[in-house]
């Protein structure tokens, strides 16, 4: 098939040293903007640590190589600091100190190659009392005021997630994506990276960046974490605009059991939107807390009287900021995604071919044809290490030593 059209970072290499996370997160970004991605694992015989993903997960890899090597091996370090030494970046997700220990931290490959830009991403950090710690996006959103801020299970319910996963009383909710992972983290690094690849034109010199997911986060909470050091108020679930305190500002029951989030935030979007729930009586009263529980059970009524997608039909395009809580399959289906591009077909040498969200930032570009995708235990290795000045006698002795893979 015809190559997907070079993109902004065409020319631009990076390993990739992580399996799962915001680092795996970070690599899958940079190859849709077109830098060729090379991912960096463990030997079979030595790999038992890191995860697998699925198959589909991470766009299935599509465009990226693989080499698996032995960095506890003196051979393959060596694979791996040759391989450095023409790279413009290097993801990884050890451990503070770990690859350090194995030879291959920022000052070691930084001394083979001073243009390369080393980050390495950590729950929280390569430095503090807790950068030792293991973590995940849970974790992180917990640590950093997110979860607290979030919607509660009813004061008086049953204590406790039940099997539905309804929550208790005053439970924090467990989000629906990965937030901290996939903001906090992978695009926290994809920002630093191409901050650093930006300086690095001018300068001629990489950089070391020590990206922290909690961190990450901590940014995104600055709205709520800014006012708290400014003001002493203690923001939470229900205190401001942003978190439900009003009813301009929340999710409803339509009549057939689906629900639609509104969030009219300026007085003339909620005007609109209670103009036509006949709701004209409450225009003026959307910030005022005296009523609020009446304009809420209002709302929630007028919007039970219909299916949601006639409401949506109605009041999305009448400037009323509405739209439907969709499901996955919905959103698949959706046809401003369908009319955007968002879904590529991808191909698969064992499941056959398959859609799956296609590279969607801005400025990415998509290949017209399906995109080839391959097993798990396919390896670039020969390529690669020839390509970094191994011969291929010394490419095959490795792999009988099982170094390579």
């Amino acid at each position: 098939m015809p190559a997907p059209p070079a993109g902004l970072l065409d020319g631009i290499t990076v390993l990739d040293l992580a399996s799962v996370g915001p680092a795996a997160r970070a690599s899958r970004w940079l190859a849709d903007y077109g830098a060729t991605v090379v991912k960096v694992g463990p030997v079979p015989a030595k790999g038992a640590a890191q995860i697998t993903p699925p198959f589909f997960a991470y766009s299935a890899h599509r465009g990226m190589q693989r080499i698996l090597l032995d960095l506890k091996a003196p051979e393959g370090l060596d694979a791996l600091c040759r391989l450095a030494s023409h790279a413009d970046v290097l993801i990884e997700s050890f451990r503070p100190g770990v690859m350090a220990r194995l030879g291959a931290g920022p000052e070691q490959l930084r001394a083979i190659n001073p243009r390369l830009v080393y980050c390495s991403t950590t729950g929280y950090g390569q430095s503090g009392p807790q950068s030792g710690w293991a973590g995940h996006d849970l974790n992180y959103l917990a640590a950093t005021g997110f979860l607290d801020c979030s919607g509660r299970g009813a004061v008086g319910g049953a204590g406790g997630r039940g099997t539905g996963g309804d929550l208790g009383a005053g439970q924090p909710p467990i989000p629906g994506a990965t937030v901290a992972d996939s903001a906090g983290g992978g695009m926290h690094a994809v920002m630093s990276i191409l901050a650093a690849l930006v300086a690095r034109a001018t300068t001629g010199e990489g950089a070391y960046l020590d990206v922290s997911v909690a961190e990450g986060v901590l940014a995104l909470m600055a709205l709520q974490i800014d006012e708290y050091l400014a003001t002493g108020v203690v923001p939470g679930p229900g205190h401001g605009l942003l978190t439900g305190r009003y009813a301009c500002y929340d999710t409803y029951q339509a009549a057939d059991g689906k629900w639609i989030s509104v969030a009219a935030i300026e007085p003339r979007f909620w005007a609109n939107l209670c103009r036509l729930l006949d709701l004209d009586r409450w225009v003026d009263h959307q910030t005022d807390d005296s009523v609020q529980d009446q304009v809420r059970a209002d709302v929630a009524a007028a919007l039970a009287r219909r299916p949601r997608d006639e409401w949506v039909d109605l009041l999305a395009p009448a400037d009323t900021c509405v739209a439907a809580v969709r499901s996955v399959p919905e959103v698949v289906d959706d046809p401003q995604f369908a009319a955007r591009g968002a879904f590529v077909k991808a191909e698969h040498p064992v499941r056959g071919a398959f859609p799956q969200v296609g590279p969607t930032l801005a400025g990415t570009r998509r290949a017209d044809a399906p995109y080839p995708v391959r097993e798990a235990d396919v390896s670039d290795a020969d390529v690669l290490l020839v390509a970094a000045g191994l011969s291929s006698d010394t490419v095959a002795q490795l792999r009988q030593k099982g170094v390579v893979a």
